[in-house]
Order: structure tokens, then C-alpha cells, then sequence
């Protein structure tokens, strides 16, 4: 399409020029003949007068009674006389256009007689006959003495050094126009080439962007209009490109959350089916023997209160992810170093059924607004990981202190590093870590929690694990408490 624009360009100005071309041509063509005619003119009517003076002394000094019988005895002096005194040809004629004399007859043969019949009806013509480098006049006119025609006078005039010099102008002219008109063309193509040849490289641009190359970029050293739509089109692509890649970043982030979202409603189907099953199986199995297997009473009534307890922390769990962008509880004044080391208290026991134990080093007065269950429930879930997933007669290691207005919670348990892979994941509510690494009954659910109530609280939580440590570190604002 643009190569059609630069098409149109091109004969647009052609034709604009070469009729501009052409009407100035004629233009000077017809300013030049009339101004031609019009010296011509002036030229005869001098050479009437000059005649007429001639002729009418001749008739006062000779007092010829017979004018018309004198005008042909003295034609033939007169014409002598007129054209040596004009440097032009004449012939006289009778009133009825008879040839009485002529200072040269073929200066009249085969010319037009349309003068002489115009001064036989008693008018006065001319006839103009021109090339480009000649030209030369027939001029007749009746002689009247006392309001009577004698004759007709007819001369022939050479203007040929007239016309040759409005030749050479028109030359001049024709040539300075041309020369004028085809600069002014080449100068106009050149500008259509200069506007064209960048819509062509945009137009191809585009059409690459269209078939998804993205890569494309247009380099103009321009600082107009054409220059600045080059600079917008590279800034597009650059915006559109951007736009794909959140896309595709999006696209993926939600394909990957679909697939843990799926892998968490089997977990938890999976997780919530084996309890129940296994529930199910010993309480039908009671109600038919009753108590009269003691033994085997207590342990099915054993396992039927763990898978319960396990059901009953797993469903808390759930509710608690499903709710937490809902928990809109009152905030108040807490100190989370006395919280924290109740709660290393009761999870010591825990730890000594894994054959491992908790150090505590905390600060007084670790005040923050918050509310006391959920602080509890994040420090729990924290220990809770941390008995589950430390190595073996490992000494876990919980500080508590305040740090640039903030209050700093470190949790330090030896084990298997993470990989950096997963790091990033631990916090999404349907991610859950190896399988190898997995304990039972567990979906993923706890570090996500973590996550909610932190954020809830205004603080931030980062886990770094490297050099077979794992550490969390939560950090929640602090609030001073003034003493009285």
C-alpha cells in the first residue's frame, strides 16, 4: 500500500508540474503575441499616417480636379517615393482592387487577399503572417481625398527581427521554466522518498509484530514527526512485549497454582479418607465384639481418638486458610516473648518424643498489637515444623529480641537443607514439600498459615536454609510501653 502512496507521490507531482509547466508556456506565448500584435499595430497605424501626409501634399500641391485620374498617373511615383520612405514594399491599386503599380510584385503573389478586400469595402486590415523566427505584415487601406476614395494603397512589412527576438525570449524562458519545474520535481520526489521510505520499513515492522516477532525495532535519526512515531512504535512493542511476559508469567503462575490446588484436594481427600477409614474399620469391628476382646477394645479406642485429634487439627487447619483473609479480630497489646516461651513449654513435650529439645533465648518486653490466639498459633505451627522436619537428637534454637523498632523471632533447627527451588513455594496454601519429606497427615497447610498471620500483624517472614540448617526469621513491628 505504501509503495502505492509513494506511486501517487510521484504522479501527483509529474502531473501538478508539467500542466503548471505547460500553462506558464502558454501563458508567455500569449503575453508575447499579443505584446507582438501590439507593435505591429502601433508600427502600421505610424506608417498610415506617414502615407496619408505624402499623399495628401502631392494632391495640394498639384490641385488636381480629378483626384482618382490623378492617383493613377502618379502611382507609380508614389510607390517609389513610399518605399524608399518606409523600407517597405507597396503597391498601388485602383478603388476596385486593380493592380496600378508595385515596387516589387512577388512580395504579393501568393499571399492572402483578405486585407485588400477588407480596404475594397473600405476598411482598413492588416493579415499577420508568423513563424517562430520570421513574420511579416500585408496592411491595406483605402485613400480618401475630400471624403472620396481614390485608390488603395497595400504594403508589406518585415517584422522578422520582432519575432526573432520573442523566439530567443521564449527560449530563455522555456528553458529557465523547465529547469525551475524540474528541480522543484526532483526536490518533490525526493521529499516523498524521504517521507515513504520510513512507512514502508514501519509498514514491514508492523507486519513482523503481526506474525509475533517482538524483536523488531526501528532506528530512525530523525527528529521529526516520522522520527517520534518510530520512538512510540519501539515503545509499544517494548510495552507489548512486557504485557506478553507478565502473560506468560501469569499463565504459568496459575497453571502451577491449578496443579498444587489439585495435588491439595487429593492430599487432603487422601489425608481425611485414611482416618476415616481406618476409624470406620475399628468401630464397626467394636460394635460386634463389644468389650469382650479387652485388648484389642483399647487399642481400637486409642487409635480411634489419635485419628480423631489428627482429623479434628487437619479440619482446623482448612478453616483456618479458607478464613484467614476474613480475620478481622480486635487488636491489643501483647507481650510475644511471654507467649513464646509458654508455648516452648508445652511443645518441649513433643520434642522429647522425637528425641529432641528446645533452647529459648528471649528479651523482656516484646510488645506488639496483635491478637494473642493467632501469635500463639504462629509460634506453634513454627515449633511444630520445626520437631517434624529437624534431623535426629537435634537441638532446636528459638531468640526473641528487639531490633531497629521491630520485634525479631529466630527459629533454627538442623537438618536437611531446602531446595532453593522450593523456597519460594512454602508459603503457597497448596504447596507441600517433597514427598520424601512429607509427614503423614500433613498438606501443606501450616507455613501458609504462618504467612497469613504475619501479614495480618504487619510483618514480614523469610526462611533461609543453607549449610544443613533451616532458619526462620519473623519480624513483627514493635510497640513501646511506657512504665509509670
Amino acid at each position: 500500500m505504501l509503495r502505492t502512496i509513494r506511486a501517487k507521490f510521484i504522479v501527483g507531482f509529474f502531473l501538478i508540474f508539467s500542466l503548471s509547466f505547460l500553462v506558464l508556456n502558454q501563458t508567455v506565448k500569449e503575453v508575447i503575441r499579443t505584446s507582438n500584435q501590439k507593435i505591429v499595430t502601433s508600427d502600421l497605424v505610424g506608417l498610415k499616417n506617414n502615407s496619408n501626409v505624402y499623399v495628401r501634399q502631392a494632391f495640394l500641391i498639384n490641385h488636381f480636379t480629378n483626384n482618382t485620374l490623378y492617383f493613377g498617373q502618379m502611382a507609380e511615383e508614389m510607390v517609389k517615393d513610399l518605399n524608399h520612405a518606409t523600407s517597405s514594399h507597396v503597391s498601388a491599386y485602383t478603388v476596385d482592387g486593380t493592380l496600378l503599380f508595385s515596387s516589387d510584385e512577388k512580395e504579393f503573389i501568393g499571399q492572402s487577399n483578405e486585407d485588400l478586400q477588407q480596404a475594397i469595402e473600405g476598411k482598413t486590415a492588416y493579415t499577420i503572417t508568423y513563424g517562430r523566427d520570421s513574420g511579416s505584415v500585408l496592411y491595406s487601406y483605402p485613400v480618401i481625398i475630400d471624403g472620396v476614395k481614390v485608390g488603395i494603397l497595400r504594403f508589406t512589412k518585415d517584422f522578422t527581427l520582432l519575432y526573432e527576438q520573442s523566439g530567443r525570449i521564449m527560449d530563455i524562458i522555456f528553458y529557465i521554466a523547465l529547469a525551475i519545474f524540474t528541480a522543484a520535481f526532483l526536490f518533490s520526489y525526493m521529499l516523498s522518498r524521504h517521507i515513504t521510505i520510513p512507512l514502508v520499513k514501519l509498514t514491514r515492522a508492523s507486519t513482523d509484530v503481526k506474525n509475533g516477532n517482538l524483536d523488531v525495532r526501528i532506528q530512525f535519526q530523525r527528529r521529526d514527526e516520522i522520527g517520534e512515531l518510530a520512538l512510540n512504535f519501539n515503545d509499544m512493542i517494548d510495552r507489548i512485549g512486557s504485557q506478553i511476559s507478565t502473560i506468560e508469567r501469569d499463565r504459568d503462575r496459575l497453571k502451577s497454582l491449578n496443579e498444587q490446588e489439585k495435588r491439595f484436594f487429593d492430599n487432603v481427600t487422601h489425608e481425611l479418607k485414611t482416618p476415616l477409614t481406618s476409624i470406620l474399620g475399628y468401630a464397626e469391628i467394636i460394635r460386634e465384639k463389644g468389650d469382650d476382646d479387652r485388648e484389642f477394645f483399647d487399642k481400637g479406642m486409642t487409635h480411634i481418638v489419635e485419628e480423631s485429634r489428627r482429623l479434628h487439627s487437619m479440619v482446623l487447619k482448612l478453616l483456618e486458610v479458607s478464613q484467614h483473609n476474613a480475620h478481622d479480630g480486635d487488636l491489643e497489646l501483647v507481650d510475644t516473648g511471654e507467649i513464646l516461651r509458654d508455648v516452648i513449654d508445652s511443645m518441649s513435650f513433643r520434642a522429647k518424643r522425637y528425641k529432641k529439645s528446645i533452647t529459648c533465648e528471649t528479651e523482656e518486653e516484646l510488645f506488639v498489637l496483635g491478637q494473642p490466639d493467632r501469635l500463639r498459633q504462629l509460634f506453634i505451627n513454627l515449633l511444630d515444623n520445626a520437631i517434624k522436619y529437624s534431623a535426629s537428637h537435634s537441638e532446636i534454637s528459638v531468640k526473641a529480641k528487639h531490633i531497629n523498632g521491630g520485634v525479631h523471632f529466630l527459629f533454627d533447627n538442623p537438618g536437611e537443607p531446602i531446595p532453593p527451588d522450593q523456597l519460594a513455594n512454602l508459603f503457597q496454601p497448596f504447596f507441600s514439600g517433597p514427598q520424601s519429606s512429607k509427614e503423614e497427615g500433613s498438606v501443606g497447610l501450616g507455613l501458609s498459615i504462618v504467612k497469613s498471620i504475619v501479614d495480618d500483624h504487619k510483618g514480614t517472614i523469610r526462611i533461609v536454609s543453607e549449610k544443613s540448617h533451616t532458619v526462620v526469621y519473623v519480624e513483627i513491628p514493635y510497640v513501646r510501653v511506657e512504665r509509670s
